[in-house]
C-alpha cells in the first residue's frame, strides 16, 4: 500500500496550494518571454492599420472632376473660356476688310524704278517691267519697286493683318508677308532692319522694316519690292491703291 501511495505522489505532483500542477502550454511559454508582449502588440497594430487603409481606400470614389486647364501651348487657362477667346490674329485680319489699301511708304518721296508687268499696258511699259535675273534671263515684275536714290526709307504695312512670313531669301533678301481679309496678301521684299516676326498682328501704317537690297534686283540698289496677291494671283498695286484713293474721295 505504501508503494502505491508513493507512485501516486510521483505521478501527480501538487502545486503550492495543494492542487494538481498543470503543465504550461506552448502559448503561455511564448508569452512568458519578455519580448513577446511588445511584439504581439506591434503585429496587431500593423494589422489594424492595414485594414483601415484598405477599407478607407475602397470607400473613396475613383471619379475625379476633370480639370478645366487646357494645354498651355493653347494659351488657355482656368480663367479663360474657349468660347469667349477671340484670337487676335483673326480679329486683325477681319479688320483689314474695312480698310482701304495704302502705299507701304511715302510714295511722294519715292521713284518707281520698276513697274508692275501688265499685259494690257503699252509695249514700252511692259518692257520697263521686265526684270533681269542673275542668270541673265528676263522675268515679268509681279510687283512694284520703289526707291529713294540709294537711301533707306521706312516700310509700313499697307493694310492691317498678321505676319505669315518673315525670313531671309537668297534672291529676294529679307522678306515679310502679311495676311489680310478676302484672300489678300501683301509681300515686302528687299528689306533691312525687319521689326516683325511670324504671328505678329500689325496695324495699317505700322513700321515693319526699312528698304534694303537683294540679289535678284541688285542693279536697283536700295529699294522696296512690293507685291499684292489675292488667292495667289498677282494684282497691280498701283491700280488697287489708286482705286482705293478714288473711293475715299467720293
Amino acid at each position: 500500500m505504501s508503494d502505491n501511495k508513493s507512485k501516486f505522489n510521483e505521478e501527480a505532483p501538487k502545486n503550492a496550494l495543494g492542487g494538481k500542477a498543470v503543465k504550461p502550454s506552448a502559448w503561455r511559454k511564448l508569452m512568458a518571454k519578455k519580448w513577446a508582449a511588445p511584439s504581439a502588440f506591434l503585429a496587431a497594430a500593423a494589422i489594424i492599420v492595414t485594414l483601415m487603409w484598405l477599407y478607407g481606400g475602397a470607400g473613396e470614389t475613383t471619379d475625379k472632376p476633370a480639370s478645366t486647364t487646357v494645354d498651355s501651348t493653347q494659351g488657355v487657362t482656368d480663367e479663360q473660356s474657349l468660347e469667349d477667346q477671340v484670337p487676335a490674329d483673326d480679329a486683325m485680319v477681319e479688320k483689314s476688310g474695312n480698310e482701304l489699301m495704302k502705299w507701304p511708304a511715302d510714295k511722294s518721296q519715292l521713284d518707281v524704278v520698276a513697274p508692275f508687268y501688265d499685259e494690257k499696258s503699252s509695249s514700252e511699259e511692259r518692257q520697263a517691267a521686265w526684270i533681269e535675273a542673275p542668270d541673265n534671263t528676263l522675268i515679268p515684275n509681279l510687283g512694284i519697286d520703289l526707291a529713294k536714290g540709294d537711301l533707306a526709307f521706312d516700310v509700313s504695312a499697307a493694310l492691317s493683318g498678321v505676319v505669315t512670313v518673315s525670313e531671309k531669301n537668297p534672291l529676294n533678301g529679307n522678306v515679310v508677308q502679311i495676311k489680310h481679309a478676302n484672300g489678300l496678301v501683301t509681300i515686302y521684299n528687299s528689306l533691312s532692319d525687319v521689326q516683325v516676326k511670324v504671328g505678329d498682328s500689325v496695324k495699317q501704317g505700322q513700321l515693319i522694316a526699312k528698304a534694303g537690297r537683294d540679289e535678284l534686283e541688285k542693279s536697283l540698289g536700295v529699294h522696296l519690292h512690293f507685291e499684292v496677291r489675292q488667292n495667289g494671283k498677282a494684282l497691280n498695286p498701283t491700280a488697287l491703291i489708286e482705286a482705293a484713293s478714288a473711293d475715299s474721295q467720293q
